[in-house]
């Protein structure tokens, strides 16, 4: 995927979810409370907002979650929408979560599968953004996100291994594509 903005505002509704196979073909959608009880695989998205001084914006997700309530994890994250492009929910998710506008681009995508504590699963084809050219300052929506700070690379790392749960359990393996794109890019 390329470089790229939406400027069309779409109502974020998170309803549903993209069913897909590990190839990202789309099989259906489902209810997202249902993808999440029955370990459904799905589409989702992790964007990484990155300062000049490489240092990451991390939020910690609102206590009103369904998961991963109170925990530290990247910038932005949740589910495509149906019938629109995965790059222009990204946008428009990041700023409705975070009130940041920002060129984001396609660093890579893994799958993964895990077991919640509050017995849902998160199985997700995720699709990992990164936004380095961003316009506005964060002013996190209150409904979605709790805290945010910066963080280098080498502190969230540290942190992990320290306490593990305070964190969402797709981080880690998002973070090491985002590093790996920005290691790639021409300095």
């Amino acid at each position: 995927m390329e470089t790229s903005r939406c400027n069309k505002k779409t109502p974020i509704t998170n309803k549903e979810v993209i069913l897909v196979d590990k190839f990202d073909q789309i099989m259906a959608t489902a209810e997202k409370i249902h993808a999440h009880k029955q370990g459904l695989l799905h589409r989702a998205f992790s964007i990484f907002i990155v300062n000049s001084r490489g240092e990451i914006l991390m939020q910690k997700r609102a206590s009103s979650k369904y998961h991963c309530a109170g925990l530290w994890t990247n910038s932005c994250c949740s589910h495509a929408q149906h019938n629109q492009d995965i790059l222009h929910t990204a946008s428009d998710r990041l700023e409705h979560e975070m009130g940041i506008k920002s060129y984001l681009s396609h660093a890579g995508s893994f799958v993964y599968k895990e077991k919640l504590k509050n017995g849902l699963y998160e199985h997700e084809l995720d699709h990992v953004f990164v936004g380095t050219n961003y316009t506005t300052e964060s002013q996190p929506n209150p409904n979605e996100v709790s805290e945010i700070k910066w963080m280098g690379v080498e502190e969230i790392k540290n942190s992990f291994k320290t306490a593990p749960n305070d964190f969402t359990p797709w981080l880690m393996p998002a973070l090491n594509i985002a590093i790996k794109y920005l290691h790639s890019q021409p300095k």
